[in-house]
């Protein structure tokens, strides 16, 4: 059915479908549904400390004995900036003083670790098949402990230039992010990334790009949201494809009310890469923020402080029915969402892939 089996073999999967791990969306209910119809299912433990990923991981073990995919963060850590940091509340202070919020009320502190050696040590306790990374890779110490207990090692790349460092400091495949695919971009190799991400490329020039420079199975990521779009990133040299936005309408997803009524008006909001809902690049549904700061800003704190920042704003507006701060992160193929329980949607895109492959002869 299949006719490029390397990324099968490798995880011991049935179909070439990777879960995306969504941190705060892709719950283990949705990722273990995943896994035991035959894909890849994935967690997000870049938002978790390392008891929360192993609660979490002992719920997926309880509900499914299939491979699955843990994914952690590998970004440099936030540099505290009070100047800065200022200025970004007072250029959001207009915001606050409409929805009647207390300037002087205190701003969570978000701010995230990178994986380092206590994550490690719990990965390499529970062995997961699969261990994605985001922003690059760790270092290499903590690579070769996770890859010391056979766990296969994947990681985003945005450019070629990406896809070969990944390469040649151990990944084991090789995500293809085209610039339509929602969330964060995995952008490392460049420190300017506002300047960097206009020239990014699409999946489907990128695709075929990143197959042809690097030896590895090559993981397609990015409007892919249909067998359409499966078949043609197979015909561009794709081993198999990650899909996010397409489960954020699934029931196990746990997508907010006002995200799942924002991604059922997809097309009229439309999407954007945007840094100032967390101070990176990401791409998400337009929503006022980005509309009137953004979509890009020099002057946004580092990566994750100014989710902080958006908290009270994001909580008070939440509570008169409002996503004006609220992140609503999704990919160029969110018109394309279906809502379906997700064995359903695994099945259906599986069958359409399958249909389109045998019309070209490919399948």
């Amino acid at each position: 059915m299949w006719p490029d089996r390397r990324l099968l073999e490798l995880f011991g999967i049935e179909h070439p479908i990777v879960l995306a791990p969504m941190a705060g969306f892709a719950t283990v209910e949705l990722a273990a549904v995943v896994s035991n119809a035959g894909g890849l299912g994935s967690i997000g433990c870049g938002t978790m400390d390392p008891q929360l990923a192993a609660d979490a991981m002992a719920q997926l073990r309880r509900l499914t004995s299939k491979p699955v995919n843990l994914n952690f963060f590998c970004h440099d850590p936030a540099k505290a900036d009070a100047g800065r940091e200022r200025a970004w509340h007072d250029r959001l202070s207009s915001y606050y003083r409409e929805l009647g919020i207390d300037d002087a009320t205190p701003r969570p502190r978000t701010d995230l670790a990178p994986f380092g050696g206590a994550m490690c040590e719990f990965v390499e306790n529970a062995k997961p098949k699969v261990v994605s990374f985001h922003f690059g890779l760790p270092a290499a110490p903590l690579l070769a402990r996770i890859k010391a207990v056979g766990c296969k090692v994947i990681s985003s790349a945005t450019t070629v230039e990406e896809a070969r460092w990944l390469e040649d400091h151990g990944a084991d495949a090789v995500i293809a992010q085209g610039y339509e695919a929602g969330g964060h971009r995995g952008m490392f190799l460049d420190r300017d990334q506002n300047r960097a991400v206009a020239s990014q490329l699409g999946t489907f020039a990128l695709v075929p790009q990143i197959a042809d420079a690097v030896s590895v199975p090559v993981i397609a990521a990015g409007g892919i949201a249909d067998g359409r779009g499966i078949a043609a990133a197979r015909a561009l040299g794709a081993s198999g494809v990650q899909i996010g936005t397409a489960f954020l309408l699934c029931p196990e997803a746990a997508t907010p009310p006002l995200h799942r009524d924002a991604l059922r008006h997809a097309r009229e909001l439309g999407t954007a890469v945007t840094n100032v809902l967390s101070g990176r690049p990401a791409r998400a549904l337009v929503n006022r923020l980005i509309a009137e700061v953004g979509p890009l800003s020099d002057a946004v704190p580092d990566f994750p402080l100014p989710m902080g920042e958006l908290a009270p704003l994001r909580a008070a507006a939440e509570t008169k029915g409002s996503r004006d701060f609220t992140p609503l992160w999704a990919g160029q193929g969110a018109a394309l969402n279906r809502e379906l329980p997700a064995k359903a949607l695994l099945q259906t895109l599986v069958n359409e892939a399958v249909e389109r492959l045998k019309r070209t002869g490919d399948g």
